[in-house]
């Protein structure tokens, strides 16, 4: 059996990671699992400069999931390569870096700097950040931006670039087409999805942010639809997320088309979930009797 998933010139020993902002920076949940199972760890935000963060509240539970504003909160390029790097350098799964940025600038600095460290897998980018130089509109929300970002990004590494889209806009394809336009090696699918709750009380928003993003099990259905949206619409690997809480929720995502799968949410949950998951993986493949990864997809319907 073959558990290995190609994305662009590299490798993932197995199709299972945990999402960017669940996580920290690994060295965070080394206590509670043995992270050298996972077959990535997509890091915390990187931002050019350190980031505080919105200010409380900026977390809270909702039926079925989790509505947070955090804000891209995250120690900066410099601080990661000097504290969080040489931890994840001992790491044996692949580290890929979570780069956020208000410009284009912002984006092509952080790669810039990173493409040095061996230990930096690949690059997973969040175009659900607002850009300062388009009056605040997501980049993930226009097709136009999203090609010019990861073209530029193209042009600065060859490491793979893992292009994370948001599931806000009227069609996914559309950014997702644009995504492999501009060069992307696999796409996320998919980001949260914006929300708000209003504390009757007070009448105010219960974030101060007002809104949020929407994450857990509530969005499961939502990104296994989108995923099989995207699988349908471009021929690159996808990596699937959105509301895994078991290796079932997992399996739907990879018969839907993706090739490999985020845990998020359900890390607060189970600090252990993503070896369980992989493990209901493994065995769904020898009930099933398929060979690697990409039987999965063969199930896909017309």
């Amino acid at each position: 059996m073959d558990i290995t998933v190609r994305i662009g010139n590299k490798t993932l020993k197995n199709p299972v990671g945990v999402a960017s902002g669940t996580f920290g920076y690994g060295q965070e949940y080394a206590p509670f699992l043995d992270i050298n199972n996972l077959g990535a760890i997509y890091t915390k935000a990187i931002t050019p400069e350190v980031r505080e963060g919105n200010p409380t509240p900026r977390i809270v539970e909702t039926p079925g999931g989790m509505l947070n504003a955090i804000g891209l909160a995250n120690v900066g390029l410099d601080n990661f390569i000097s504290q969080k790097l040489p931890f994840l350098k001992k790491y044996q799964g692949a580290t890929i870096v979570n780069v956020a940025g208000r410009s284009e600038e912002d984006y092509c600095q952080v790669v810039e700097r990173l493409n040095g460290f061996e230990e930096v897998w690949g690059y997973e980018i969040n175009i659900s950040c607002p850009n300062v130089k388009c009056g605040g509109i997501s980049f993930g929300t226009d097709p136009v931006l999203v090609e010019s970002l990861v073209g530029q990004l193209r042009k600065r590494t060859q490491k793979p670039l893992i292009i994370k889209l948001t599931p806000n806009v009227t069609d996914i394809t559309i950014t997702a087409k644009a995504a492999v336009s501009g060069g992307a090696d696999a796409l996320s699918c998919i980001n949260t999805l914006k929300g708000m709750l209003i504390d009757t009380k007070s009448k105010k928003p219960v974030l101060s942010n007002v809104t949020g993003g929407l994450s857990g099990p509530a969005i499961l259905p939502v990104g296994i639809a989108l995923t099989y949206q995207v699988a349908k619409a471009v021929d690159i690997p996808i990596v699937g997320l959105g509301g895994i809480m078991t290796a079932n929720d997992a399996i739907q995502y990879l018969l839907a088309g993706a090739s490999a799968v985020q845990i998020g949410t359900a890390n607060f949950v189970d600090p252990t979930i993503t070896e369980q998951v992989l493990e209901g993986i493994i065995n769904y493949m020898k009930q099933e009797k398929l060979e690697k990864i990409e039987d999965f997809h063969q199930f896909l319907l017309a």
